[in-house]
Protein backbone atom coordinates (compact mmCIF):
# COMPACT_ATOMS: atom_id res chain seq x y z
CA UNK A 1 0.00 0.00 0.00
CA UNK A 2 1.24 3.52 -0.95
CA UNK A 3 1.61 5.94 1.21
CA UNK A 4 -0.91 8.48 -0.41
CA UNK A 5 -3.28 5.31 0.16
CA UNK A 6 -2.72 5.75 2.96
CA UNK A 7 -3.22 8.59 4.42
CA UNK A 8 -6.49 8.60 1.74
CA UNK A 9 -7.65 5.59 3.94
CA UNK A 10 -6.87 7.35 7.39
CA UNK A 11 -8.81 10.69 6.66
CA UNK A 12 -11.54 8.78 5.20
CA UNK A 13 -11.62 6.70 8.86
CA UNK A 14 -11.09 9.76 10.51
CA UNK A 15 -13.65 11.57 8.67
CA UNK A 16 -16.60 8.58 9.68
CA UNK A 17 -15.13 8.70 13.59
CA UNK A 18 -15.44 11.82 13.48
CA UNK A 19 -19.09 11.85 12.36
CA UNK A 20 -19.51 9.60 14.89
CA UNK A 21 -18.33 11.40 17.68
CA UNK A 22 -20.22 15.20 16.26
CA UNK A 23 -23.78 14.29 16.71
CA UNK A 24 -25.78 16.74 14.46
CA UNK A 25 -26.92 18.55 18.00
CA UNK A 26 -23.42 18.82 18.61
CA UNK A 27 -22.39 20.50 15.39
CA UNK A 28 -25.45 22.77 15.74
CA UNK A 29 -24.28 24.09 19.20
CA UNK A 30 -20.58 24.48 18.24
CA UNK A 31 -20.72 27.64 16.31
CA UNK A 32 -22.95 29.02 19.37
CA UNK A 33 -19.87 29.11 21.35
CA UNK A 34 -17.59 30.53 19.08
CA UNK A 35 -17.33 34.38 18.32
CA UNK A 36 -17.46 34.58 14.47
CA UNK A 37 -18.25 38.32 14.87
CA UNK A 38 -14.44 39.15 15.78
CA UNK A 39 -10.84 38.33 15.00
CA UNK A 40 -9.01 40.09 17.80
CA UNK A 41 -5.86 40.45 15.71
CA UNK A 42 -7.74 42.83 13.16
CA UNK A 43 -9.60 44.77 15.37
CA UNK A 44 -9.57 48.80 15.58
CA UNK A 45 -11.25 50.98 17.21
CA UNK A 46 -13.19 53.48 14.72
CA UNK A 47 -15.31 55.88 16.55
CA UNK A 48 -15.52 56.97 20.28
CA UNK A 49 -19.45 58.64 21.51
CA UNK A 50 -20.82 59.48 24.20
CA UNK A 51 -24.40 59.75 26.28
CA UNK A 52 -24.72 61.74 29.46
CA UNK A 53 -27.36 60.49 32.22
CA UNK A 54 -28.48 62.20 34.77
CA UNK A 55 -29.20 60.90 38.49
CA UNK A 56 -27.92 58.27 38.54
CA UNK A 57 -27.38 59.39 41.06
CA UNK A 58 -25.27 61.97 39.51
CA UNK A 59 -24.57 63.40 36.07
CA UNK A 60 -22.75 60.02 34.49
CA UNK A 61 -21.08 60.76 31.08
CA UNK A 62 -22.01 57.42 29.25
CA UNK A 63 -18.66 56.17 26.82
CA UNK A 64 -19.23 53.85 23.67
CA UNK A 65 -15.74 52.87 21.63
CA UNK A 66 -16.86 51.39 18.21
CA UNK A 67 -14.72 48.86 15.90
CA UNK A 68 -14.42 47.82 12.32
CA UNK A 69 -15.87 44.68 13.40
CA UNK A 70 -19.34 46.17 14.77
CA UNK A 71 -18.36 45.22 18.11
CA UNK A 72 -18.14 48.25 20.97
CA UNK A 73 -17.49 48.80 24.39
CA UNK A 74 -19.21 50.58 27.52
CA UNK A 75 -16.97 53.01 29.87
CA UNK A 76 -18.04 55.56 32.38
CA UNK A 77 -16.89 58.94 32.98
CA UNK A 78 -16.60 59.49 37.00
CA UNK A 79 -19.98 61.11 37.99
CA UNK A 80 -19.36 64.84 38.28
CA UNK A 81 -16.82 65.22 35.57
CA UNK A 82 -16.83 66.51 31.98
CA UNK A 83 -17.49 64.21 28.78
CA UNK A 84 -14.34 66.44 27.63
CA UNK A 85 -12.04 64.43 29.76
CA UNK A 86 -12.71 61.07 27.52
CA UNK A 87 -13.34 62.93 24.23
CA UNK A 88 -10.05 64.51 23.93
CA UNK A 89 -8.72 61.24 24.18
CA UNK A 90 -10.52 60.19 21.12
CA UNK A 91 -7.65 61.39 18.59
CA UNK A 92 -4.98 59.53 20.72
CA UNK A 93 -6.70 55.82 20.39
CA UNK A 94 -8.30 55.70 16.97
CA UNK A 95 -7.29 52.99 14.63
CA UNK A 96 -5.25 51.32 17.92
CA UNK A 97 -6.80 47.85 18.94
CA UNK A 98 -8.70 48.08 21.86
CA UNK A 99 -7.61 44.39 23.13
CA UNK A 100 -3.92 45.73 23.62
CA UNK A 101 -5.36 47.42 27.00
CA UNK A 102 -2.17 48.14 28.67
CA UNK A 103 -0.66 49.19 25.80
CA UNK A 104 -3.14 52.46 24.91
CA UNK A 105 -3.30 53.00 28.72
CA UNK A 106 -0.09 53.51 29.38
CA UNK A 107 -0.03 56.07 26.32
CA UNK A 108 -3.33 58.03 27.68
CA UNK A 109 -2.98 58.19 31.35
CA UNK A 110 -0.45 61.28 31.06
CA UNK A 111 -3.54 63.39 30.39
CA UNK A 112 -5.16 62.19 33.69
CA UNK A 113 -4.85 62.87 37.37
CA UNK A 114 -6.74 63.15 40.51
CA UNK A 115 -10.24 63.19 41.70
CA UNK A 116 -12.60 63.52 38.50
CA UNK A 117 -9.61 64.73 36.13
CA UNK A 118 -9.01 60.64 36.12
CA UNK A 119 -12.19 60.33 34.74
CA UNK A 120 -11.69 60.12 30.68
CA UNK A 121 -8.46 57.72 31.27
CA UNK A 122 -10.62 55.23 33.11
CA UNK A 123 -14.02 55.33 30.90
CA UNK A 124 -11.55 54.73 28.05
CA UNK A 125 -10.06 52.13 29.76
CA UNK A 126 -13.17 49.82 31.15
CA UNK A 127 -14.52 50.64 27.91
CA UNK A 128 -11.60 48.59 25.99
CA UNK A 129 -11.43 45.53 28.61
CA UNK A 130 -15.77 45.68 27.79
CA UNK A 131 -14.09 45.23 24.04
CA UNK A 132 -11.13 43.13 24.59
CA UNK A 133 -13.74 40.45 26.61
CA UNK A 134 -16.48 40.10 24.01
CA UNK A 135 -13.38 39.93 21.05
CA UNK A 136 -12.01 37.38 22.84
CA UNK A 137 -15.83 35.59 24.33
CA UNK A 138 -14.41 36.30 28.04
CA UNK A 139 -15.74 38.15 31.37
CA UNK A 140 -13.16 40.77 31.71
CA UNK A 141 -12.51 39.17 35.60
CA UNK A 142 -11.63 36.12 33.65
CA UNK A 143 -8.77 38.86 31.95
CA UNK A 144 -7.46 40.13 35.47
CA UNK A 145 -6.75 36.62 36.23
CA UNK A 146 -9.74 34.74 37.50
CA UNK A 147 -12.49 35.29 40.37
CA UNK A 148 -12.02 34.63 44.01
CA UNK A 149 -15.63 35.10 44.58
CA UNK A 150 -19.00 34.58 42.33
CA UNK A 151 -20.77 37.46 44.66
CA UNK A 152 -19.49 40.60 45.52
CA UNK A 153 -20.70 42.16 48.92
CA UNK A 154 -22.13 45.71 48.69
CA UNK A 155 -22.71 48.48 51.39
CA UNK A 156 -25.19 51.53 50.76
CA UNK A 157 -25.22 54.45 51.81
CA UNK A 158 -28.27 56.01 53.36
CA UNK A 159 -30.54 58.91 53.42
CA UNK A 160 -29.76 61.49 56.33
CA UNK A 161 -32.26 62.48 59.40
CA UNK A 162 -30.93 64.96 61.83
CA UNK A 163 -33.19 62.54 64.16
CA UNK A 164 -30.78 59.07 65.18
CA UNK A 165 -33.56 57.22 66.24
CA UNK A 166 -35.16 57.52 62.39
CA UNK A 167 -32.11 57.39 60.76
CA UNK A 168 -31.36 53.88 62.76
CA UNK A 169 -34.70 52.54 61.35
CA UNK A 170 -33.55 53.70 58.07
CA UNK A 171 -30.37 51.39 58.45
CA UNK A 172 -31.80 48.47 60.04
CA UNK A 173 -34.64 48.31 56.87
CA UNK A 174 -31.36 48.31 54.92
CA UNK A 175 -30.22 45.05 57.29
CA UNK A 176 -33.71 43.47 56.96
CA UNK A 177 -33.30 43.87 52.96
CA UNK A 178 -30.14 41.98 53.02
CA UNK A 179 -27.15 44.46 53.30
CA UNK A 180 -24.76 43.16 55.52
CA UNK A 181 -22.86 46.35 55.78
CA UNK A 182 -23.87 50.15 55.83
CA UNK A 183 -22.19 53.41 55.84
CA UNK A 184 -23.70 56.47 56.94
CA UNK A 185 -22.92 60.58 56.91
CA UNK A 186 -21.69 62.26 60.12
CA UNK A 187 -21.73 66.11 59.57
CA UNK A 188 -20.11 66.71 62.61
CA UNK A 189 -19.47 70.56 62.70
CA UNK A 190 -23.16 71.99 63.48
CA UNK A 191 -23.20 75.43 64.69
CA UNK A 192 -23.37 76.88 67.43
CA UNK A 193 -21.32 75.56 70.03
CA UNK A 194 -20.39 72.13 68.41
CA UNK A 195 -16.86 74.04 66.69
CA UNK A 196 -14.91 76.57 66.96
CA UNK A 197 -13.96 78.33 63.71
CA UNK A 198 -12.50 81.87 62.92
CA UNK A 199 -15.16 83.58 61.42
CA UNK A 200 -15.04 84.61 57.40
CA UNK A 201 -12.68 81.73 56.87
CA UNK A 202 -13.34 80.42 53.78
CA UNK A 203 -13.39 84.20 52.25
CA UNK A 204 -9.68 84.58 53.38
CA UNK A 205 -8.69 82.03 51.05
CA UNK A 206 -10.56 84.10 48.36
CA UNK A 207 -12.99 81.63 48.51
CA UNK A 208 -12.04 78.74 47.58
CA UNK A 209 -11.87 75.34 49.01
CA UNK A 210 -8.49 74.95 51.48
CA UNK A 211 -7.82 71.27 53.03
CA UNK A 212 -8.84 70.82 56.66
CA UNK A 213 -5.83 71.43 58.60
CA UNK A 214 -5.75 74.95 56.96
CA UNK A 215 -9.73 75.70 58.07
CA UNK A 216 -8.47 76.44 61.66
CA UNK A 217 -11.80 74.49 62.53
CA UNK A 218 -12.11 72.75 66.11
CA UNK A 219 -14.70 70.27 67.48
CA UNK A 220 -15.93 71.67 70.73
CA UNK A 221 -16.49 69.14 73.79
CA UNK A 222 -20.41 69.91 73.45
CA UNK A 223 -19.61 68.98 69.87
CA UNK A 224 -18.01 65.36 70.95
CA UNK A 225 -20.94 64.60 72.98
CA UNK A 226 -23.63 65.62 70.48
CA UNK A 227 -21.74 63.24 68.14
CA UNK A 228 -21.05 60.33 70.41
CA UNK A 229 -24.91 60.40 71.77
CA UNK A 230 -26.42 60.48 68.05
CA UNK A 231 -24.17 57.53 67.25
CA UNK A 232 -25.06 55.72 70.51
CA UNK A 233 -28.83 56.09 69.58
CA UNK A 234 -27.98 54.91 66.43
CA UNK A 235 -26.45 51.88 67.96
CA UNK A 236 -29.37 51.06 70.15
CA UNK A 237 -31.77 50.63 66.90
CA UNK A 238 -29.13 48.59 64.69
CA UNK A 239 -27.33 46.62 67.35
CA UNK A 240 -23.47 46.17 67.38
CA UNK A 241 -22.93 42.80 64.97
CA UNK A 242 -23.45 44.82 61.56
CA UNK A 243 -20.11 46.64 60.14
CA UNK A 244 -20.91 50.29 60.35
CA UNK A 245 -18.60 52.88 58.78
CA UNK A 246 -18.81 57.00 58.53
CA UNK A 247 -17.73 59.66 56.25
CA UNK A 248 -18.17 63.25 56.05
CA UNK A 249 -17.06 64.90 58.93
CA UNK A 250 -16.76 68.21 57.81
CA UNK A 251 -13.41 70.08 57.40
CA UNK A 252 -11.57 70.02 61.38
CA UNK A 253 -8.52 69.36 62.49
CA UNK A 254 -6.08 66.69 63.01
CA UNK A 255 -6.62 67.24 66.24
CA UNK A 256 -9.66 66.90 66.14
CA UNK A 257 -10.16 64.14 64.12
CA UNK A 258 -8.23 62.65 66.70
CA UNK A 259 -10.40 63.88 69.42
CA UNK A 260 -13.17 62.60 67.53
CA UNK A 261 -12.19 59.16 66.80
CA UNK A 262 -11.12 58.30 70.43
CA UNK A 263 -14.59 59.13 71.29
CA UNK A 264 -16.27 57.00 69.03
CA UNK A 265 -14.06 53.85 69.83
CA UNK A 266 -16.93 52.28 71.97
CA UNK A 267 -19.48 51.83 69.01
CA UNK A 268 -17.57 49.80 66.65
CA UNK A 269 -17.28 52.11 63.65
CA UNK A 270 -15.87 49.81 60.88
CA UNK A 271 -14.32 52.92 59.20
CA UNK A 272 -13.95 56.48 59.26
CA UNK A 273 -13.35 58.00 55.78
CA UNK A 274 -11.65 60.58 54.72
CA UNK A 275 -11.17 62.57 57.59
CA UNK A 276 -8.55 64.41 55.62
CA UNK A 277 -7.58 65.11 52.21
CA UNK A 278 -5.24 61.67 51.37
CA UNK A 279 -2.28 63.50 50.17
CA UNK A 280 -1.51 64.37 54.05
CA UNK A 281 0.34 61.00 54.66
CA UNK A 282 2.14 62.25 57.66
CA UNK A 283 -0.94 63.27 59.00
CA UNK A 284 -3.60 60.97 58.18
CA UNK A 285 -0.66 58.21 59.86
CA UNK A 286 -0.58 60.73 63.01
CA UNK A 287 -4.90 59.91 63.02
CA UNK A 288 -4.41 56.23 61.97
CA UNK A 289 -1.62 55.98 65.05
CA UNK A 290 -3.65 58.01 67.69
CA UNK A 291 -6.94 55.85 67.31
CA UNK A 292 -8.48 52.53 67.15
CA UNK A 293 -10.78 52.46 64.55
CA UNK A 294 -9.70 51.67 60.99
CA UNK A 295 -8.98 55.05 59.01
CA UNK A 296 -9.89 54.98 55.47
CA UNK A 297 -9.31 56.76 51.86
CA UNK A 298 -8.79 56.58 48.03
CA UNK A 299 -11.77 57.74 46.13
CA UNK A 300 -9.75 60.83 44.60
CA UNK A 301 -6.19 58.72 43.80
CA UNK A 302 -5.10 58.06 40.07
CA UNK A 303 -2.93 55.60 39.87
CA UNK A 304 -0.98 52.76 42.17
CA UNK A 305 1.55 55.11 43.26
CA UNK A 306 0.10 57.02 45.74
CA UNK A 307 -1.86 54.31 47.03
CA UNK A 308 1.66 52.53 47.54
CA UNK A 309 3.05 55.52 49.65
CA UNK A 310 -0.15 55.30 51.45
CA UNK A 311 0.14 51.69 53.01
CA UNK A 312 4.06 51.42 52.77
CA UNK A 313 3.67 53.85 55.68
CA UNK A 314 0.66 52.54 56.71
CA UNK A 315 -1.22 55.67 56.74
CA UNK A 316 -4.30 54.20 56.38
CA UNK A 317 -5.93 50.75 57.52
CA UNK A 318 -8.20 50.58 54.49
CA UNK A 319 -7.60 51.32 50.78
CA UNK A 320 -10.79 52.87 49.18
CA UNK A 321 -10.24 53.17 45.22
CA UNK A 322 -12.69 54.79 42.86
CA UNK A 323 -12.55 52.88 39.59
CA UNK A 324 -13.77 55.86 37.62
CA UNK A 325 -10.65 57.69 39.51
CA UNK A 326 -7.87 55.17 39.38
CA UNK A 327 -7.19 55.00 35.86
CA UNK A 328 -9.36 51.76 35.63
CA UNK A 329 -10.14 48.32 35.91
CA UNK A 330 -6.28 46.77 35.52
CA UNK A 331 -4.95 49.81 37.51
CA UNK A 332 -7.42 49.05 40.98
CA UNK A 333 -6.50 45.30 40.39
CA UNK A 334 -2.49 46.01 40.78
CA UNK A 335 -3.52 48.69 43.99
CA UNK A 336 -5.15 46.18 45.22
CA UNK A 337 -2.64 43.67 44.98
CA UNK A 338 -0.25 45.97 46.03
CA UNK A 339 -1.97 46.88 49.32
CA UNK A 340 -1.98 42.81 50.40
CA UNK A 341 1.20 42.53 50.20
CA UNK A 342 1.59 45.25 53.12
CA UNK A 343 -1.48 43.62 55.08
CA UNK A 344 -4.16 46.20 53.58
CA UNK A 345 -7.62 45.14 52.49
CA UNK A 346 -9.71 46.90 49.94
CA UNK A 347 -12.92 48.30 49.75
CA UNK A 348 -13.83 50.50 46.83
CA UNK A 349 -15.72 53.46 46.41
CA UNK A 350 -18.77 53.25 43.89
CA UNK A 351 -21.03 56.53 42.65
CA UNK A 352 -21.98 55.28 39.35
CA UNK A 353 -24.16 53.90 36.99
CA UNK A 354 -24.47 50.17 36.30
CA UNK A 355 -21.88 50.46 34.13
CA UNK A 356 -19.39 51.63 36.48
CA UNK A 357 -21.09 49.63 38.90
CA UNK A 358 -20.42 46.26 37.19
CA UNK A 359 -16.75 47.23 36.05
CA UNK A 360 -15.82 47.06 39.86
CA UNK A 361 -17.79 44.06 40.38
CA UNK A 362 -15.65 42.51 37.83
CA UNK A 363 -12.55 43.87 39.48
CA UNK A 364 -13.66 42.81 43.47
CA UNK A 365 -14.17 39.21 42.38
CA UNK A 366 -10.46 38.89 40.99
CA UNK A 367 -8.69 40.67 44.04
CA UNK A 368 -8.61 38.71 46.59
CA UNK A 369 -8.14 41.08 49.59
CA UNK A 370 -11.38 43.09 48.68
CA UNK A 371 -14.17 43.73 51.26
CA UNK A 372 -16.73 45.29 50.02
CA UNK A 373 -18.08 47.66 47.47
CA UNK A 374 -20.16 50.71 47.41
CA UNK A 375 -23.56 51.25 45.98
CA UNK A 376 -24.94 54.86 45.88
CA UNK A 377 -28.23 54.39 43.90
CA UNK A 378 -30.39 51.75 46.15
CA UNK A 379 -32.85 54.56 46.12
CA UNK A 380 -33.08 55.05 42.03
CA UNK A 381 -35.83 53.09 41.37
CA UNK A 382 -35.16 52.69 37.45
CA UNK A 383 -30.76 52.13 38.08
CA UNK A 384 -31.49 48.74 37.19
CA UNK A 385 -33.23 49.37 34.38
CA UNK A 386 -30.56 51.17 32.32
CA UNK A 387 -28.53 47.78 31.26
CA UNK A 388 -29.59 44.45 30.24
CA UNK A 389 -27.84 41.20 30.37
CA UNK A 390 -27.66 40.70 33.89
CA UNK A 391 -29.99 39.14 36.95
CA UNK A 392 -32.43 42.48 38.04
CA UNK A 393 -32.50 44.11 40.36
CA UNK A 394 -28.66 44.12 39.80
CA UNK A 395 -27.84 44.75 43.70
CA UNK A 396 -29.97 42.06 45.22
CA UNK A 397 -30.56 41.00 48.66
CA UNK A 398 -26.86 42.92 49.28
CA UNK A 399 -24.50 41.43 46.65
CA UNK A 400 -24.19 41.62 43.29
CA UNK A 401 -23.82 38.29 41.02
CA UNK A 402 -20.84 38.80 38.69
CA UNK A 403 -21.76 38.19 35.49
CA UNK A 404 -20.10 34.90 33.13
CA UNK A 405 -20.93 36.95 30.31
CA UNK A 406 -17.81 38.63 27.62
CA UNK A 407 -16.73 41.69 28.46
CA UNK A 408 -18.47 43.23 31.41
CA UNK A 409 -21.72 41.34 30.28
CA UNK A 410 -24.43 43.68 29.83
CA UNK A 411 -25.88 46.28 26.78
CA UNK A 412 -27.57 49.41 27.70
CA UNK A 413 -31.76 49.54 27.68
CA UNK A 414 -31.47 52.88 25.04
CA UNK A 415 -35.35 53.72 25.89
CA UNK A 416 -34.69 53.65 29.59
CA UNK A 417 -31.15 55.34 29.36
CA UNK A 418 -33.41 58.01 27.02
CA UNK A 419 -35.75 58.73 30.04
CA UNK A 420 -32.89 60.33 31.98
CA UNK A 421 -30.69 62.26 29.34
CA UNK A 422 -28.72 65.30 31.39
CA UNK A 423 -28.22 66.71 28.25
CA UNK A 424 -29.48 66.28 24.10
CA UNK A 425 -28.05 64.03 21.76
CA UNK A 426 -28.04 59.72 21.82
CA UNK A 427 -23.95 58.78 20.87
CA UNK A 428 -24.01 61.82 18.60
CA UNK A 429 -21.15 61.87 16.12
CA UNK A 430 -18.03 63.68 17.73
CA UNK A 431 -16.13 63.77 14.68
CA UNK A 432 -14.54 67.52 15.93
CA UNK A 433 -12.37 65.52 18.02
CA UNK A 434 -10.70 63.12 15.32
CA UNK A 435 -7.87 65.20 14.90
CA UNK A 436 -6.82 67.25 18.32
CA UNK A 437 -3.48 67.17 17.42
CA UNK A 438 -0.90 65.72 19.62
CA UNK A 439 2.96 66.80 18.89
CA UNK A 440 3.77 66.75 22.62
CA UNK A 441 2.74 63.54 23.91
CA UNK A 442 6.19 62.28 24.67
CA UNK A 443 7.08 62.57 28.22
CA UNK A 444 10.63 62.66 27.62
CA UNK A 445 13.73 65.20 25.78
Amino acid sequence: MTNVHCRRSFLRGATALGAGLWSGVELDAYPQNVNTNSKPSDLKITDMRVAVLRGVPMTSPIVRIDTNQGIYGLGEVRDGATKNYALELKSRILNENPCNVDKIFRKIKQFGGHARQGGGVSAVEVAMWDLAGKAFGVPVYQMLGGKFRDRIRIYCDTTESPDPKVLGERLKERVASGFTWLKMDLNVVRPPGEATAPAGIQQQYGGLPMEHPFMATEITEKGLEGVCSFVSQIREVLGMTIPLSADHFGSISVNSCIRLGKALTKYNISWLEDMIPWQETDLLKKIADAVDIPILTGEDIFLKEPFQVLCREHAVDIIHPDLLTTGGMLETKKIGDMAQDYGVPMAMHCAHTPIGAIACAHVAAATENFLVLENHAVDVPYWSDLVDGVDKPIVNKGYITVSDKPGLGITLNEAACKQHMAEPGWFEPTDQWNNIGRPNDRLWS
